[in-house]
């Protein structure tokens, strides 16, 4: 992530990569601020075993793409609203409008519990014991939809 404020935000995919049993790694790599460190991580990743890359950065956000124009793996950029933030799309769309050639695979504004799940579905791609806990994972979201259904249909439902 770009900044320590963004952690609040960027939790989810920790979470959800924690409860699908992934490891990662997580840091503070700002685009601005540290673009040296960013340069070396994103030239590097690759090489130190990394196989998808989260990347969420509010205002401006050019860590994801400035990410993704260095390395060969699949970048996920997660667009924060931050406080200098202009309702988050600054960050949606300098995560979203990404160059020919320089993809970035971006989600929902404050949505990292959906970049953790895309990142475990490609990983998963080549990995069978990733893939069934991702089945597992989104029946868990079926029953809970289903439990959900039954509860409000009991409730308001003659």
């Amino acid at each position: 992530m770009g900044s320590a404020s963004d952690l609040p935000v960027m939790e989810e995919a920790f979470k959800v990569l924690a409860e699908l049993k992934i490891e990662a790694d997580v840091d503070i790599v700002s685009a601005h601020r540290t673009p040296e460190k960013m340069l070396d991580f994103a030239r590097n990743a690759h090489k130190k075993g990394y196989k998808v890359i989260i990347a969420g950065a509010g205002g401006a956000a050019h860590l994801p793409g400035m990410i993704a124009s260095l390395t060969p793996l699949p970048v996920i950029g997660v667009p924060i609203k931050s406080s200098n933030s202009i309702d988050g799309w600054d960050s949606i769309l300098s995560i979203l409008q990404m160059p020919a050639g320089v993809p970035v695979a971006t989600v929902a504004l404050n949505g990292s519990q959906n970049a953790g799940i895309l990142a475990a579905q490609i990983l998963g791609a080549t990995n069978e014991q990733i893939s069934d806990r991702i089945i597992e994972f989104k029946n868990t979201l079926k029953n809970k939809v289903s439990i959900m259904s039954e509860e409000t249909r009991s409730k308001f439902s003659k």
